[in-house]
């Protein structure tokens, strides 16, 4: 890889462990109306895919039936009320933050999660002012898959694309790295479901663990 001098995160999967609130609020909302709870296990791996992939995880639903909105709209507010509950950084990610400090090197989260829950999330994890950049699911015209956020984050942290390296566990990511021209990353630890082959994503690299993108960040 190219000499990074900036890493750009993807939250729910990559950055921080977001999986067991979104499960708890998707079990709250089958719970309201009258429909069996799933397991941890068959949830985590959509909570990547926001609450359109929930609600059809849960429901069966799509966003053009009826009930659909009222589903959505009960699981976000359950979720936002309980959005830090049990939400956690990635083992090792915390050390991945420091070493970039240490370096100054700046680090930025770029999400499709909306701004009235990302903002929330990050500051109820202490962590809004230590990240260089937070660029949420409406902050630009489109969102990932697309690359207009990430280039709006390397504007922000005045870092140029191809130095700048996006991290993320979802083939949009890849997708919207790779078009912004920056480096790519697959975080195999995060929400990979089973049908997914990521190395079908052209992305640069794929880490196994936090640790392992911490030695690919190590000073030579």
């Amino acid at each position: 890889m190219e000499m990074i001098k900036a890493v750009l995160f993807d939250l729910d999967g990559t950055f921080a462990d977001t999986a067991p609130d979104l499960a708890y609020a998707l079990n709250r909302t089958l719970e309201a109306f009258d429909r069996p709870l799933l397991e941890y296990k068959k949830i985590r791996s959509v909570v990547s895919h926001g609450g359109v992939a929930l609600i059809r995880l849960g429901f069966g639903l799509e966003p053009k039936d009826e009930g659909f909105e009222s589903r959505k709209a009960h699981l976000l507010s359950v979720y936002e009320e309980n959005i830090a509950r049990h939400t956690r950084l990635f083992d090792g990610m915390d050390e991945v933050m420091n070493l970039l400090e240490r370096q100054h090197m700046p680090w930025g989260i770029v999400t499709n999660k909306p701004a009235w829950l990302t903002d929330p999330l990050m500051d109820a994890m202490g962590l809004s002012e230590r990240s260089s950049c937070i660029v949420s699911g409406d902050t630009c015209e489109k969102n990932k898959p697309h690359p207009m956020p990430l280039l709006h984050a390397s504007e922000l942290i005045r870092v140029p694309p191809p130095q700048c390296l996006y991290v993320g566990d979802a083939e949009r990511d890849i997708r919207a790295g790779n078009d912004a021209g920056m480096q790519s990353a697959v975080a195999l630890w995060g929400y990979i479901q089973d049908e997914d082959q990521p190395d079908e994503w052209n992305a640069d690299i794929t880490l196994e663990t936090p640790e392992q993108l911490s030695l690919l960040l190590q000073p030579d």
